[in-house]
């Protein structure tokens, strides 16, 4: 079974009317970027090949329709990209640290452990308590003879001290609490 398709004449002639002021129209829908106005512009000819009864309606002109076509193309482009997760270039990917090198993590520990001696007494014993031994806030509060809502208090406290001596680590600092 074959479907009907456009003249390659009628699409060539086409694409030479209205082809720049198509792009232009999609340079705008894209912010700019050119790549995505060029792949929205062909995706809107490959659509007008494929439906050559478009060519037989009533219109004057086929730009209202190809406008129409070009601009849903960027509304479903769009969407979709926003529907996946951000991609990250390989520039972030080559500064990031291998987690398998020894030499890396120990030096990481050198760092908190320095950051962590800067801290008052008990920011320190409240940190040890949930980080380091593994206790949950019920059980540093018993352990440390003050309330569940002191040892909250004193590790949100302490995290952001951390956070500001160590600011290349501070988004692995932030752990919720256990209760």
């Amino acid at each position: 079974m074959t479907t009907a398709t456009t003249d390659e004449r009628a699409l060539e002639e086409l694409q030479r009317e209205h082809g720049p002021a198509l792009l232009s129209f999609l340079l705008g829908l894209t912010y700019g970027d050119r790549q995505r106005a060029e792949d929205l512009l062909q995706e809107t000819l490959v659509r007008a090949w494929q439906h050559p009864e478009a060519f037989e309606a009533p219109y004057e002109s086929m730009r209202p329709w190809l406008f129409t076509v070009g601009r849903r193309l960027a509304i479903d482009a769009r969407r979709s990209r926003m529907a996946r997760p951000t991609e990250i270039g390989d520039g972030v990917l080559a500064g990031t640290p291998d987690p398998s090198d020894v030499t890396e993590s120990a030096v990481a520990a050198l760092d908190v452990r320095a950051a962590v001696r800067e801290l008052s007494p008990e920011h320190r014993a409240v940190l040890v308590r949930i980080y380091f031994d593994g206790l949950s806030v019920k059980e540093a509060a018993a352990d440390l003879g003050i309330p569940a809502g002191t040892v909250k208090s004193r590790s949100h406290y302490a995290l952001r001290a951390l956070g500001r001596c160590l600011p290349g680590y501070s988004r692995t600092l932030s752990g919720s609490l256990r209760g």
